[in-house]
């Protein structure tokens, strides 16, 4: 048995040690925010917040969740409350087939969380390992300079 904290609430999980967080998200726990991509950790649409970290939940194994803090799409804001970056992501219009969404906000909400005025190659180097097939990479890159105004950066 297993004990860690999913968006703010303490689980239990009796899985495999080597079953892949997003799975034990997905499947033990029901939360589909996290989506399956690649599996290999490439295109970034698993991305959540591990201990405060992005991290691609495809590649994290149940037996490293002891203790461990996830937060996923869910977690990160309200309907009534989003976070900058859900907000930024709407403002923006970012989303078209909005399957790698979840990802890039929780990959962003974590780069911002850690610079707070980015230039444009910083912002573009860290969203580099999520990947878009809809191409709206101009409007993610207006949307987390949007997000780190609300946040108060530049």
């Amino acid at each position: 048995m297993t004990k860690f904290t999913v968006n703010g609430i303490e689980r239990n999980v009796d899985v495999e040690d080597n079953m892949p967080l997003l799975w034990v998200l997905r499947d033990e726990l029901k939360i589909h925010g996290p989506k399956y991509g690649c599996g290999v950790a490439q295109c970034g649409a698993c991305t959540v917040h591990m201990n405060g970290e992005a991290v691609k939940s495809c590649q994290v194994p149940a037996g490293s969740l002891a203790g461990a803090d996830i937060t996923t799409i869910e977690g990160l804001g309200t309907p009534e409350s989003l976070h900058a970056v859900q907000q930024a992501w709407i403002e923006h219009q970012v989303a078209q087939c909005g399957y790698c969404q979840a990802g890039q906000i929780m990959a962003a909400a974590s780069f911002l969380s850690k610079n707070a005025n980015p230039t444009d190659a910083q912002i573009d180097e860290a969203m580099s390992s999520n990947l878009c097939r809809c191409g709206t990479y101009p409007r993610i890159r207006a949307a987390v300079r949007t997000a780190a105004g609300k946040m108060g950066g530049a």
